[in-house]
């Protein structure tokens, strides 16, 4: 991408947002915190603590604000992450849910954060391009019953007879 990035994600933490940011650049490759502005004597947040974090997750722009305990996240947005294999599937999974973090359905999790995330392989999207309805249908249900995406599971329900 040449350029600026013209819209970036907005993220409002409580005063998590520098904990986040750098939990969150751990994560993903080509991804590093761009800048930290603090609070200073004004506040509203204590002196020298963030104020707002610009950082890049697989080289995309993201700002988190520590705007205090006014607003939550939800499930009404979400981050989408596209995985190649069934082991960047399961490392994100358990990396995200982990001390604190909380499954939810259809590769759908929330982290300690609070943020929702859908950690989905590619393989899902490309079995439900199908033009068979039986064959997509099938994959459909198979992931209806999962929690983390089964990429084997969804090939074994793409297959049947």
């Amino acid at each position: 991408m040449t350029g600026t990035q013209k819209i970036t994600t907005f993220l409002w933490f409580n005063q998590e947002a520098e904990e986040a940011a750098n939990f969150y650049v751990s994560l993903f490759k080509d991804s590093k915190i761009l800048s930290v502005s603090r609070y200073g004597e004004a506040g509203p947040g204590p002196k020298g603590s963030a104020m707002t974090v610009t950082f890049q997750l697989a080289g995309q722009k993201f700002t988190a604000l520590n705007g205090g305990p006014v607003f939550k996240f939800n499930e009404a947005i979400s981050l989408v992450v596209d995985c190649e294999s069934q082991e960047e599937v399961d490392t994100l999974w358990s990396k995200l849910t982990a001390n604190g973090g909380q499954e939810s359905q259809c590769g759908w999790l929330k982290d300690r954060y609070g943020l929702s995330w859908q950690i989905i392989p590619a393989r899902f999207m490309q079995l439900m391009q199908d033009k068979d309805p039986k064959r997509t249908q099938r994959v459909m249900q198979a992931m209806l019953t999962m929690k983390k995406f089964d990429i084997a599971r969804l090939e074994a329900a793409y297959a049947q007879a």
